[in-house]
């Protein structure tokens, strides 16, 4: 059986707004463009963007412990460089992040729209070189979402769980609930792009706050664990060799990737 790419999304600055995209050109090595390219530090993390090394995700300003994060709504605009962000009562911030004077703008007015005991430190924008990205794991390439797994927790939680927050790259309409947590080292087509599965996605309380109104509302992992008896939601795959991806592509289970001729 194979389903079809429903959605397509990058987070150009980890743990901030969610940008829908029509497709994505994927190739091995160089991670999903434009995607977690930055992250915000809360304080002193160890991080070098001279020599970028993955970096626990609580070092950061992340929906997972900050969730007021979801309420300031961001922009990249990649064809001109600029980054732009806005909330209710504050003025709107714009600027280039891949300039230190950009940078250095940006965390200025998160750090006046953030709740100041949310601070462990100074903010500081870090930016990403080559292939790294501010991915929750360290091998983390791209996440894809089964919809339909999401849809069987949003039953069983007897609630209508928004996909988004899982944050993911791909969102795959068509495969069987759950289908993927077995899929580990198996090869799959996305659009154009041949990837091989690396590992379900272990879930965090990221996934607990609503991605519009920045509220904690959901007990999303506690609701895994007590339905399912794991806190998996989604998978990470590596790019085995380049192609396009784009709304309506097909996504082929490897079941159905191995049995083609």
């Amino acid at each position: 059986m194979s389903g079809h790419v429903a959605a397509i999304f990058r987070h150009p600055v980890k743990g901030f707004t969610p940008e829908s995209l029509t497709h994505v050109d994927l190739a091995p090595g160089e991670g999903f463009p434009h995607d977690r390219i930055w992250a915000v530090e809360n304080g002193p993390s160890g991080f070098d963007p001279a020599q970028p090394a993955w970096t626990s995700k609580q070092k950061f300003t992340v929906l997972a412990a900050i969730p007021q994060v979801a309420v300031a709504k961001t922009r990249y605009d990649e064809a001109t460089g600029v980054f732009s962000a806005q909330a209710e009562g504050r003025p709107t911030f714009s600027g280039r992040l891949s300039e230190a004077e950009g940078r250095e703008g940006f965390a200025v007015w998160l750090t006046a729209f953030l709740d100041p005991d949310d601070l462990r430190g100074p903010l500081k924008v870090m930016d990403a070189r080559g292939g790294f990205r501010f991915t929750d794991h360290p091998a983390g390439q791209v996440s894809i979402i089964n919809l339909a797994s999401v849809r069987d927790l949003s039953a069983k939680m007897g609630v209508q769980l928004d996909p988004l927050r899982f944050r993911g790259n791909v969102y795959v309409e068509g495969w069987p609930a759950w289908a993927e947590n077995d899929w580990a080292d198996r090869d799959l087509m996305v659009g154009w792009a041949r990837a091989k599965v690396f590992k379900p996605i272990v879930r965090c309380a990221a996934t607990e706050v609503d991605p519009t109104t920045g509220a904690r509302d959901r007990e999303v992992v506690k609701a895994l664990f007590d339905n399912y008896g794991h806190t998996l939601c989604g998978v990470y795959v590596h790019v085995m060799s380049a192609g396009r991806v784009g709304l309506g592509d097909a996504a082929t289970t490897p079941q159905a990737l191995e049995g083609a001729p």
